[in-house]
C-alpha cells in the first residue's frame, strides 16, 4: 500500500504532538538505539544522528551507508536548527513556493531542504536538538524518525 502523501499541516500535527518532558545523554542514547535497531531489523542502509548546535549526542552510520549521508545529515539537521521545524516541513514549504534555501541566504554546502531531520522540542524550553536519518529517499527517511519518536515517546 503506497505512503499517504504528507501534507504541511500533516507534518505541522507531528511537531506539534512529538514533544518531550525532558530531553539529556541518556534520552539520545536510547532514542538512537531504537533507530539503530528498528533500522537494523529492515536492513535500512542509513546515517543516525542525534546533535544540538554544539555537539553530537548520538551517530550510527549503517550497513550500506556511504560517508555522504553524514555530510547529508549536517546539512539537513541545520536546515532543522535555523527554522525550528523538521527538514521535511522546510523542503515541502519550500516547493510549494517556489523557493530556495539560497534565496535566504542558506548555501547548499551546509543546508539541505530534505526530509529526515526532526526537531526534538522539550515542553516550555522549545527546540534543543535534532534527530536525524539519511540514506533513504526524503519521505522514508522523515517516516523513520516519526516513527521512532512515536515509539519512544509512547513508552516513557
Amino acid at each position: 500500500m503506497p505512503q499517504k502523501v504528507l501534507e504541511l499541516k500533516d507534518i505541522e500535527d507531528q511537531e506539534s504532538r512529538l514533544i518531550f518532558k525532558t530531553f539529556d545523554e541518556a534520552t539520545a542514547l536510547a532514542l538512537g538505539m531504537r533507530l539503530v535497531q528498528s533500522c537494523q531489523a529492515q536492513n535500512l542502509p542509513v546515517v543516525i544522528n542525534i546533535r544540538n548546535t554544539d555537539r553530537t549526542f548520538f551517530h550510527a552510520a549503517l550497513a550500506g551507508s556511504a560517508p555522504l549521508n553524514d555530510n547529508w545529515a549536517r546539512r539537513k539537521s541545520n536546515v532543522t536548527f535555523v527554522f525550528h521545524k523538521s527538514s521535511f516541513w522546510v523542503a515541502t514549504h519550500f516547493a510549494e513556493k517556489g523557493r530556495e534555501l539560497v534565496q535566504d541566504g542558506l548555501d547548499t554546502a551546509d543546508y539541505a531542504a530534505a526530509g529526515g531531520s526532526f526537531p526534538i522540542r522539550v515542553r516550555g524550553v522549545g527546540v534543543v536538538a535534532a534527530v536525524t536519518i539519511s540514506g533513504l529517499p526524503q519521505a522514508q527517511d522523515h517516516a523513520v524518525v516519526v516513527r521512532a519518536l512515536e515509539e519512544h515517546l509512547a513508552d516513557i
